[in-house]
């Protein structure tokens, strides 16, 4: 009896262990994502955006682990402004050179609720402008069924990266860019239910 007792605690674990090993995979849509961000300036705000061209990101509930990759076409910018377009690219961005920016995420915090809402904080790894920087996202996560909502928030410091500063003589703006993702995705075939339980 106690044999089998134990034979039964030992298969138990097993199958906790896999099934936390499992990570939970989500795939973005690209037509469903929008990356926009927000500069402003003394006397106006610039609004703009970028294209997402793939992302898919993986995380372990069991310990906060995340991984996968966001890929922005950074080429795509576009604030509506054709000669300050131009400008962003050809002397700022340097999209010719630069055409991607990549975001790896490497941890989250908070409570991830397989169905319903949550708040976490998404940790990672922002490669932009032929150099890598950290880089932490607020993120409200809606969940239902299959399909997850992102709303994902952050400031980023660009001068601080040695991107440059597009300020003129007559207009000047902030050393500070707000980011603004919204992405839907839908978890892969591949990910385990069990493992957010």
């Amino acid at each position: 009896m106690r044999n089998a007792v134990r034979l039964l605690i030992f298969v138990c674990a097993i199958c906790t262990g896999a099934a936390r090993a499992e990570d939970i995979v989500f795939d973005l849509d690209q037509a469903q994502t929008e990356i926009r961000f927000t500069l402003a300036d003394v006397l106006h705000t610039v609004h703009g955006a970028f294209q997402l061209r793939k992302g898919t990101i993986r995380y372990d509930p069991g310990n906060g682990k995340a991984g996968g990759e966001v890929i922005v076409d950074v080429a795509s910018g576009n604030t509506g402004g054709g000669a300050r377009d131009r400008k962003m690219h050809k002397d700022v961005l340097e999209s010719s050179r630069f055409p991607e920016a990549v975001f790896t995420p490497t941890s989250v915090e908070g409570r991830f609720e397989p169905q319903g809402t949550s708040e976490l904080v998404v940790h990672g790894l922002f490669q932009i402008h032929g150099a890598t920087h950290e880089l932490t996202l607020n993120a409200h996560i809606e969940t239902k069924g299959d399909q997850l909502t992102a709303t994902l928030r952050s400031e980023l410091h660009y001068t601080q990266w040695g991107i440059k500063n597009p300020s003129t003589l007559f207009l000047r703006v902030s050393d500070k860019v707000q980011l603004d993702i919204r992405a839907t995705g839908r978890r892969s075939a591949g990910s385990s239910a069990a493992a957010v339980r």
